[in-house]
């Protein structure tokens, strides 16, 4: 009865990871003229959406499927999300037990403050070069940051590197809830994720 179940799951919906591109929508359909949506690089199943999001300027693990319960799911259990970001200047100790515990940052004209995030600096981190290249300040250091939040507020990385004064140079998601994408993947690639994996990697009954 499980094959069967597993069997049907798999025939009714489709689960996707993909690396996203700088500069690209994360979205499909977009009512503005000359932006890069998704359609410019997959064609996929009728219905197959982004669950979730990353804003233009970003990259990474962004999922997709025809099924819209996972999107309530994920949502719904506060699934952590893992970011790789570069910032501009040397990030100190006290900085990041900041971003730890929350800064104010602008949401919607309102002052939102940030939940309890998880922080740490990275070493020798490699990724795919991006285009157009990151522009690096000449006279300036820079740091990689391991950002994890259970919260998604539009661009609230990038916010709250900004409010300590590290602006971000460059961001990546890494991981959503328990599924990690390839750091040395190529730029753009899309994997297939099998739907039995999804109840594994997201504690979630695809049916």
């Amino acid at each position: 009865m499980k094959g069967n179940v597993a069997q049907m799951i798999e025939q009714e919906f489709k689960y996707y990871a993909i690396f996203k591109p700088f500069g690209y929508l994360s979205q499909f359909v977009c009512e503005h003229k000359n932006k890069k949506l998704l359609g410019d690089l997959y064609q996929l199943e009728e219905n197959v959406m982004p669950i979730g999001r990353l804003d233009e300027h970003s990259e990474g693990l962004l999922l997709l499927s025809n099924n819209g319960k996972l999107h309530q799911h994920l949502l719904a259990h506060h699934t952590e999300k893992e970011y790789w970001v570069l910032v501009e200047g040397d990030v100190s100790d006290d900085t990041i037990t900041q971003l730890e515990l929350g800064v104010g940052i602008s949401h919607q004209s309102i002052i939102y403050h940030t939940k309890p995030a998880k922080v740490k600096r990275l070493e020798n981190v490699e990724f795919p070069e991006r285009y157009p290249r990151v522009r690096y300040h000449k006279y300036k250091p820079h740091t990689w940051l391991s950002i994890c939040i259970k919260e998604g507020r539009f661009r609230q990385v990038r916010k709250m590197t900004a409010v300590v004064g590290h602006p971000t140079l460059r961001l990546v998601r890494v991981r959503i809830g328990n599924y990690t994408i390839n750091t040395q993947a190529t730029i753009g690639s899309i994997t297939s994720i099998n739907p039995n994996d999804i109840m594994d990697l997201f504690n979630f009954n695809a049916g």
